[in-house]
């Protein structure tokens, strides 16, 4: 048996923020992020239209981007202060993240965060309140799953909490919120939600039920996030929708290991200054994890299928799949996405010199390994990488070293061809090989001993 589950309600489309003067209640507490939801005006009416229905309404601001436990704990302090029955949870993936991990501290305060995070494990909620999503940006699609992402900066390792108990009961899904993000995040979020649709359309636990979801998501994705990037405010709103659509499919069938190596490395190496924001991650980790996982006979033939959807061309699964690497590492050229660690500079832009030094990168890598394979959302992977395997996505998704022998895709002649004489040693980049080489495409082999 399986579940399939959404919050209770949806409310969409422009306006869509007024559903809130509807709501039944006593008490309201807020929880939102760094003051865009201010600064805009959307904080200021959304306290009216919870005042026009009767309730008291308290704020919890300031929750900073990639939300820690000490956060959570404070904020749960102040829900059990104040005693809302709704919770309202107002922004960015963060604050929405951040309003479910203390909603469940707030209903049951003796819990710790570890027990938080035994997945699928939390006691059934509402006891004491409800709660309300509404997103400002378009890729966690938070509003509508059973996901929370809280960083243990102490260990430099952020956890997801796993739990349809978690689900909001309602979601607001306001184009007109959306239109403040700035250029860096609609190309962060979005492929964010790419990566949540090709993710649950070839997880282990996709359904008829998720199925459709996703794949209309990556056609909308395909159609609308270069053009939303680029400020065309009608693809902006298409996207609000598509993002949701990809939330609700992973919600119900579960993601794979890009996102366990997008929460293992993001706060890795906060100490050398930066962090590896979330959607950047599962940009650059996607097309080395599509790449992986089609040695799978199943997963190749899904994949096939996004390539038919987004009309990619090829004539069989091997062709169909190097395609869909193609397009993917194009549209991170496209939002000025790096392709790997080892160029994610400290604003997150694509520069010669990443942040993390490469002695530090393979020192930490056996660790960060070990924590990716543990994570939630490795079970429904296509393919279980091994120790050895997972390092070796992450060294590959920074640098290319020791003799890696790569085998180019000719699209004229559609068959494969070793690259003949050629052997690189050291640090090496595939910018370096696709310049010498640019009417190739290029797939990743497995090294040649």
């Amino acid at each position: 048996m399986a579940r399939f589950t959404l919050p209770r309600d949806l409310y969409h489309g422009k306006g869509a923020l007024e559903a809130l003067k509807s709501f039944i209640g006593k008490k309201a507490m807020i929880c939102v992020g760094g003051g865009s939801m201010k600064r805009f005006g959307f904080l200021d009416r959304a306290v009216e239209y919870l005042k026009e229905a009767g309730m008291e309404v308290e704020l919890f601001e300031g929750i900073e981007p990639d939300p820690s436990v000490e956060t959570v704990m404070r904020g749960a302090e102040a829900m059990l202060k104040f005693e809302p029955d709704w919770i309202i949870a107002m922004g960015g993936g963060s604050p929405i993240d951040a309003a479910k991990a203390m909603w469940i501290k707030y209903e049951y305060p003796e819990i710790t965060f570890e027990e938080m995070c035994k997945v699928f494990g939390i006691p059934p909620l509402r006891r004491k309140a409800h709660f309300c999503a509404i997103s400002s940006t378009s890729g966690t699609a938070t509003e509508v799953t059973a996901f929370s992402i809280i960083t243990d900066y102490d260990k430099g390792i952020k956890y997801p909490i796993a739990d349809f108990e978690i689900t909001p009961d309602v979601a607001i899904v306001d184009p007109e919120l959306a239109h403040t993000m700035p250029k860096k995040l609609v190309a962060h979020t979005g492929m964010d939600a790419m990566t949540h649709a090709i993710e649950a359309y070839v997880s282990t636990a996709n359904c008829d039920f998720t199925d459709p979801l996703a794949l209309h998501a990556i056609e909308m994705i395909q159609a609308d996030l270069v053009g939303s990037y680029n400020g065309d405010m009608e693809k902006r709103d298409a996207m609000h929708n598509a993002q949701c659509l990809a939330g609700m499919a992973f919600s119900n069938a579960l993601l794979g290991i890009v996102h366990s190596m997008a929460h293992k490395t993001g706060a890795a190496f906060a100490d050398y200054g930066a962090h590896i924001i979330h959607g950047a991650a599962n940009a650059m980790y996607l097309p080395k994890v599509i790449a992986f996982n089609a040695k799978d006979p199943t997963a190749k033939a899904r994949y096939g299928v996004i390539a038919d959807k987004m009309h990619l061309g090829g004539s069989n699964d091997d062709e169909k799949v190097a395609l869909l690497i193609k397009y993917l590492r194009g549209m991170n050229d496209d939002l000025n996405i790096p392709h790997c660690i080892g160029h994610y500079g400290p604003d997150s832009y694509p520069c010669e010199q990443g942040f993390v030094p490469e002695n530090v990168f393979l020192e930490r890598l056996p660790e960060i390994a070990k924590n990716a394979i543990a994570d939630a959302c490795t079970g429904s992977n296509p393919r279980q990488p091994s120790q050895e395997e997972m390092e070796k996505l992450l060294r590959d998704a920074d640098i290319i070293v020791a003799d890696p022998l790569y085998r180019p895709i000719c699209p004229k002649q559609s068959q494969f061809y070793e690259l003949p004489h050629i052997a690189f040693s050291g640090r090496i980049f595939l910018k370096d090989i696709k310049r010498k080489y640019p009417e190739m495409i290029y797939q990743s082999q497995e090294k040649i001993m």
